[in-house]
């Protein structure tokens, strides 16, 4: 079979699953999990094989017309280079577990069927994404999982919650997919193609009219899919959903899309300076931002949202420097250690019993209870935090070397600019990810909340699935920059002195400075009463908590409903922190800049159309009925009546034909 037959097969086996599962749904339920789970392991096995058969070499490529439209053609297009080939495997890998974990986690849910379904779907969607060799193609495949996105993520539609962040994940994204569409006509336009072979050659023969405008209008789409500021507000809200589907958006899939098309056009983007410090500029505010908001989360998987678009800055931020290669080395690693730090925050939620005990702060003595969670979130927090030797430290240490050559003056792909805000931007995120890792840890494993009731051992199949991610998490990166280069267009992606002892300083200071702050509030802490401390039905929590640590006085309610004392973060954030707990207020922006005008728009519209539109509606119906009440009235059915009004009708008529007489 040839390797073109291969790769068509990754996104069909996928795709066929998830038709089967729609379906055949609840009629065959002792379907369903194969259903779920076989063809993504085949697509992840053909996967790989067509990875081993492209080997980093010459790209796959093969195009056959879908359909004529009288200009730009559409085709049917396959582009597999070693980028495409090794973001593949990852998203076969990461799907495959999600599956597997899914068939435990959800083992109860009624609608497991259609969550099975649309993962199917997504992953397929992502395939597409990946192997696509034409845009328009490409474009399906965004968009299909956006709808996916919106259905997953409001899994438990019953909660309000649920039903917000669904509706709030597909506008904000598909704001973005506005400019995104238009751009890719543009850019079409310029070159005379969809394909993205035809694009790059154009592109690299200087057949781009309009560089900045196309790049500036794709971008749009690119901050909205993968998370990045300004529209990223959908990300941290998407959490109300199930935890796997979590770990597949933001390991695989969703938000890996963005960053992964802009490494694909790459040139498209470098034919404009401003768009590449745009790009910067983008990233770099991501990083620090989401970095500052991770540390203010109570909630485990909102501040592993907020590490997923800090991780996303590094990439866009590598990019911005011109060096794809270190952008999916990240995307790569980035897939591996994520998903594990969410099905192992899963875990964690099943042991609990309810998801509402995902706050650090009722945690405790989860260390003994979930074992299997706790050794490789350990590892997966290691490599988030890029300490030397898990993958995290290899993969953003190429991104930090990159952005210091790009400092330098030694390529002509970036601006300075470009290169200057990414480092220091780099460096600063790398300190507060360290940071709020090491709270993570610190709360989620040895925290002093109330104790949740013990649910019994985890399914085999979500414990399994942990150390399975757990492998690339820890070796990946080792394994990538010695024995990949050539899949990363022959770049060396070997770790640089400077920046990998500032990257490691940084880092180490984050975990020690955050260490030490629990230390003190643990401290502060265990001197005050238990039940000191709860949340205010009003005003600063963050206050009434101080004071009550300050008196040592009983505040409110028993502990089981008490935010944790001994949170570091607030101790290092300090005035900073309310701020930073919800999102530095961009929602409140967005709504006092966005919602209320288009909801006034809407009252005013709507009033107009009742009171004006209505009214001249009501008023051209009522002359007709005015006519017809007194038309009505002289139709009386009285014979008398009607003789009468005819002999009354012929003296007017006789009187009315002698005054016309007389007058002639």
């Amino acid at each position: 079979m040839t390797t073109t037959t291969l790769a068509a097969l990754v996104p069909l086996l996928p795709f066929l699953g998830a038709a089967a599962g729609l379906l055949l749904g609840r009629t065959a339920a002792g379907f369903v999990r194969p259903l779920a789970v076989l063809p993504t392991l085949a697509a992840l096995a053909v996967a790989a094989i067509v990875a081993v058969r492209q080997g980093g070499g010459a790209s796959v490529d093969a195009a056959t017309e879908l359909t004529p439209t009288g200009s730009v053609p559409i085709e049917l297009a396959l582009h597999i280079d070693g980028f495409a080939a090794l973001v593949a495997v990852l998203v076969g890998l990461v799907a495959a577990c999600v599956q597997i974990y899914s068939t435990g986690y959800l083992r109860e849910d009624p609608r497991y069927p259609s969550y099975a379904a649309l993962v199917s779907l997504f992953t397929s969607a992502m395939f597409l994404v990946v192997y696509s060799g034409d845009l328009i193609v490409l474009l399906v495949g965004w968009e299909v999982m956006g709808i996916c996105s919106y259905f997953l993520v409001g899994h438990y539609w019953e909660t309000p919650e649920a039903r917000a962040a669904s509706i709030k994940a597909f506008l904000v994204t598909k704001l973005g997919d506005v400019p995104f569409l238009i751009g890719l006509f543009a850019l079409a336009t310029d070159v005379g193609s969809f394909e993205i072979t035809k694009v790059l050659g154009a592109v690299a023969h200087g057949g781009l009219d309009h560089p900045t405008l196309v790049a500036l209008l794709l971008l749009a789409g690119v901050a909205g899919k993968s998370a990045q500021f300004p529209l990223h507000t959908w990300l941290p809200d998407a959490m109300a959903g199930p935890t796997p589907v979590s770990a597949l958006i933001h390991a695989a899939t969703m938000v890996a899309a963005g960053v992964y098309f802009v490494a694909r056009l790459l040139p498209v983007f470098e034919a404009s300076q401003a768009a590449m410090v745009v790009l910067a500029a983008m990233a770099a505010v991501t990083m620090v931002g989401s970095g500052l908001a991770a540390l203010a989360q109570d909630d485990i998987k909102r501040v592993l949202a907020y590490s997923t678009m800090g991780q996303l800055g590094y990439m866009t931020g590598a990019l911005a420097v011109g060096d794809r290669g270190a952008a999916v080395f990240h995307l790569l690693s980035h897939g591996a250690f994520k998903a594990l730090l969410f099905l192992a925050a899963g875990v964690i939620i099943h042991a609990a019993g309810t998801n509402s005990l995902a706050a650090m702060s009722r945690m405790s003595h989860l260390r003994d209870r979930v074992p299997d969670a706790y050794w490789t979130m350990t590892v997966a927090l290691l490599a988030l935090a890029a300490i030397p030797p898990f993958s995290g430290f290899f993969s953003k240490e190429s991104v930090l070397g990159a952005a210091e050559h790009v400092t330098a003056g030694h390529t002509e792909h970036a601006p300075g600019a470009a290169g200057w805000l990414v480092l220091v931007a780099g460096l600063i995120t790398g300190l507060l990810t360290a940071a709020y890792a090491t709270r993570l840890w610190l709360l989620a494993f040895r925290g002093r909340g109330a104790e949740a009731p013990d649910h019994g051992r985890e399914p085999l199949t979500m414990t399994v699935v942990l150390w399975v991610l757990a492998v690339p998490s820890l070796a990946l990166g080792a394994f990538a920059y010695r024995t990949l280069p050539d899949w990363f267009d022959g770049d060396d992606l070997a770790p640089t002195l400077t920046t990998a002892v500032l990257g490691t300083g940084v880092a180490l200071a984050g975990g020690f400075v955050m260490y030490a702050a629990w230390r003190h509030v643990t401290g502060v802490a265990a001197r005050v009463p238990l039940g000191a401390v709860a949340a205010h039905p009003e005003g600063d929590a963050g206050r009434v908590e101080a004071e009550a640590i300050a008196t040592h006085a009983p505040a409110y309610g028993d502990v089981a409903s008490a935010p944790d004392p001994a949170d570091p973060g607030r101790l290092l954030l300090g005035p900073l922190h309310r701020h930073a707990a919800v999102g530095f207020h961009l929602d409140a922006v967005y709504q006092t800049l966005f919602v209320r005008p288009v909801q006034a728009g809407a009252s005013l519209v709507r009033f107009l159309d009742r009171e004006v539109v209505d009214t001249y509606v009501r008023g051209a119906g009522a002359v007709p009925r005015w006519l017809g009440a007194a038309v009505r009235r002289a139709q009386t059915g009285n014979v008398q009546t009607y003789v009468s009004a005819l002999l009354a009708g012929t003296v007017v008529l006789a009187v009315a034909a002698l005054l016309l007489a007389s007058g002639a």
